[in-house]
């Protein structure tokens, strides 16, 4: 079996709390909403404020659009949900939410000692469904590459966007481990690609399907030693 040579994170949910930061920015631009709009509805929340980013990204699915782009949309259609339609309004909230969304971040604590711990002996890098580039969360300089689904038109867990991050990383299949925190996503996108893993369970969540990770952690501090037993 081939020594790993080369790690692939996840990012949203392994290295961060997606869902925590995404919620603040959402606060953040609705608040500035309401400032700017006394009127907007008392009904409109931070739920309504997602389920119409989901409208907007699923009628847009097969256009290629950024995450930028489509939360973007959401937030004019926002507006004229609200019956204020404003894109100049909708551009100011858009800025203030990636703002927040990717200044306000906060790495779970396992991701400094264990990045730190890996650097300089394999090359690391992050294959995410995502949008944050890791100079944006302070994690500058940790990864060699990154590949994100929205720049190639496809999502994990298809195996093509694994292919694509062997590529960069110029190693085999055998040579790359990859780690997330989504069975259907990480897990068996990495099974499908040939690819072994590490489902990183923090939430000791039950899994429900027929496949099997090759390792499963609940703390990132625990890869190292994976590592060690695979040398």
């Amino acid at each position: 079996m081939d020594k790993i040579a080369t790690i692939s994170f996840d990012a949203d949910g392994t290295l961060w709390d997606f869902e925590g930061v995404m919620h603040h920015a959402l606060e953040c631009a609705l608040e500035e909403l309401r400032r700017l709009v006394p009127a907007a509805p008392d009904s409109l929340l931070v739920e309504t404020l997602i389920a119409i980013r989901n409208q907007v990204a699923e009628e847009h699915k097969n256009r290629g659009l950024t995450h930028e782009a489509i939360r973007l949309e959401a937030f004019k259609q926002t507006l004229q949900f609200i019956n204020n339609p404003d894109d100049d309004l909708a551009v100011h909230l858009n800025t203030l939410y990636l703002k927040h969304r990717f200044e306000d971040i906060l790495l779970f604590d396992d991701v400094l000692p264990t990045l730190n711990a890996l650097q300089g002996g394999y090359t690391m890098g992050l294959l995410s469904n995502g949008n944050t580039y890791p100079e944006r969360c302070g994690l500058g300089g940790y990864f060699q590459f990154v590949v994100f689904a929205q720049d190639h038109g496809i999502q994990k867990p298809d195996p093509r966007l694994f292919e694509i991050a062997i590529d960069r990383a110029r190693c085999t299949k055998r040579q790359l481990l990859h780690v997330g925190d989504s069975f259907q996503n990480d897990i068996i996108g990495a099974k499908q690609a040939g690819i072994r893993s590490v489902w990183l369970n923090r939430q000791g969540r039950d899994n429900e399907t027929e496949q099997q990770p090759d390792f499963e952690i609940s703390s990132l501090r625990e890869l190292t030693k994976i590592l060690e037993n695979l040398m």
